[in-house]
């Protein structure tokens, strides 16, 4: 493992690029990364659960009261210094939500529990804790991060840097949100706590289903070091038929196919449906998980998992029930045939009884087997694109805009205001970059704005306020690519 060290910042910006290379030598160190140390008796296990919790705030031009200067804060730093009474209330409960595994974790494994949790923080957040003072936060994470103690109970995942949706942002984008949030993770917590961040989880569970964006998205994963994927259960199909899931509760392999004929592949952990915050507030996938029973895969019987994600900090359930109900089921399910797992060590598990990611049934993203069906003898995207557009006039409910975590929301429709401008910023990076090296002050500087004005949160709430934000943050980095290169 190399000894160097990546620092946090760079210049006063969040070291998000520049560093590729011992990045990748981090992430090329071969596993077992959690096994060794796990304790779990898995020989014992009947069936599994593992919960996640997902953190973010975006970044937004609020700190005064001209847009067109003001500086550019966290939205938790808005609310706490700009907001009315309720929004600085939330303010100070949301910190406590994001530090607050950085307690149960050590109580719980001073009380001879095994407890597991696993973390998924957007960078914008990560960046926004430090620059608001929330040293606490960072520190009390760190300890359960790379503390030997306790490091074997909690598993990050991967995320975008900016909480970019696959589906809707430019594949070339992605790549740089994802390797960003990678770098400035080891410039907090380290390259050997980066070593073990093997399963990544999409920005609102939204999963390409374009075909060309499919096979990128997952070619990306694979490229920057990641075994497997968080996967929403109806986003995705049987590659055989276009059915939906039969065992929702094993490992899947999701293929992905593009108009030329080339493949990529990861292995899937699959998100059961369901209101999410609730599920995870009341620990849901451990009473899930007790009804189950061992399953067969590659002739082999294993114990299936339960997977569930929520926002960590969003919501009465979150913010009030899950800390007692997280401490009671860790202390019930520690030791029994029903235990907490993380998704890497599960499947390191699988490793020691000889199940690789091909004995898994095979998924894909919806809709493609129809895509399929038309395409064959076929080649190229301009053929693809016709295929698409034929399946769009024949049926009104067919699309190519991804699945998320909830089947009733596009990333796409409706947000032409926020992702023009957008699309035309990312043309300009692209345009502009071109042969300038990612360690170079203007690069990570235009980087740093081109990733902020990709966060979900401009698309979701689509009006307003939040579409001055982003059309601001655009003009920004237009100016940034205009003046610097």
């Amino acid at each position: 493992m190399t000894t160097t060290t990546l620092s946090e910042y760079v210049e006063g910006l969040p070291n998000i690029s520049g560093s590729e290379d011992v990045v990748a030598e981090a992430l090329a160190r071969n596993g077992p990364h959690y096994l060794p140390e796990s304790g779990i008796d898995f020989g014992r296990a009947r069936s599994t659960f593992s919960n996640a919790l997902h953190m973010h705030q975006p970044l937004i031009p609020a700190g005064g009261t001209d847009l067109g200067t003001a500086a550019i804060i966290s939205n938790l730093q808005h609310m706490r210094d700009y907001g009315n009474d309720e929004a600085r209330y939330n303010a100070g409960i949301f910190a406590w939500c994001y530090k607050r595994m950085g307690e149960f974790i050590p109580q719980l494994i001073h009380e001879g529990k095994q407890p597991r949790i696993m973390l998924d923080y957007s960078g914008c957040l990560l960046h926004g804790l430090r620059t608001m003072g929330h040293d606490d936060i960072l520190d009390s994470l760190r300890t359960i991060t790379c503390d030997p103690a306790y490091r074997r109970a909690v598993e990050w995942l991967g995320n975008t840097w900016g909480h970019a949706v696959a589906p809707s942002t430019p594949v070339q984008d992605f790549r740089l949100h994802v390797r960003a949030w990678q770098q400035h993770f080891a410039g907090i917590f380290g390259l050997e706590a980066l070593s073990r961040v093997r399963g990544f989880s999409p920005a609102e569970m939204a999963l390409p289903n374009h075909p060309d964006v499919a096979y990128e998205f997952v070619r990306t994963l694979k490229d920057c070091g990641y075994r497997w994927v968080l996967v929403q259960e109806h986003t995705v199909e049987r590659v055989e038929d276009g059915g939906g899931l039969r065992q929702q509760h094993i490992p899947h392999l999701l293929i992905a196919r593009n108009s030329e004929g080339k493949t990529a592949s990861i292995t899937a952990v699959i998100k059961t449906q369901g209101s999410d915050t609730k599920l995870v507030a009341q620990m849901q996938p451990y009473y899930e998980a007790k009804g189950l029973n061992h399953q067969s895969v590659a002739g082999k019987s294993i114990p299936p998992i339960t997977a569930q994600i929520a926002d960590g900090e969003n919501g009465g359930v979150m913010m009030n029930e899950f800390p007692s109900k997280y401490l009671e089921v860790m202390r019930e399910a520690s030791g029994s045939d029903v235990p907490p797992v993380n998704a890497t060590e599960y499947l390191e598990y699988l490793d020691t009884l000889g199940i690789s990611e091909r004995d898994f049934p095979a998924i894909q993203p919806i809709m493609q087997k129809r895509i399929w069906d038309r395409f064959q003898g076929k080649s190229g995207a301009e053929a693809l694109e016709k295929v698409i557009a034929d399946l769009r006039k024949e049926d009104g409910r067919f699309h190519m805009e991804g699945g998320s975590w909830t089947n009733n929301l596009s990333w796409v429709r409706g947000y032409g205001d926020v992702l023009g401008p957008m699309d035309q910023v990312s043309a300009l990076f692209s345009q502009r970059t071109k042969g300038v090296s990612p360690s170079e002050p203007r690069f990570r500087n235009a980087l740093y704005y081109l990733l902020m004005t990709q966060t979900s949160c401009f698309r979701y709430w689509g009006s307003g306020v939040w579409t001055d934000y982003a059309r601001e943050l655009c003009r920004r980095t237009t100016a940034i690519l205009h003046h610097d290169f």
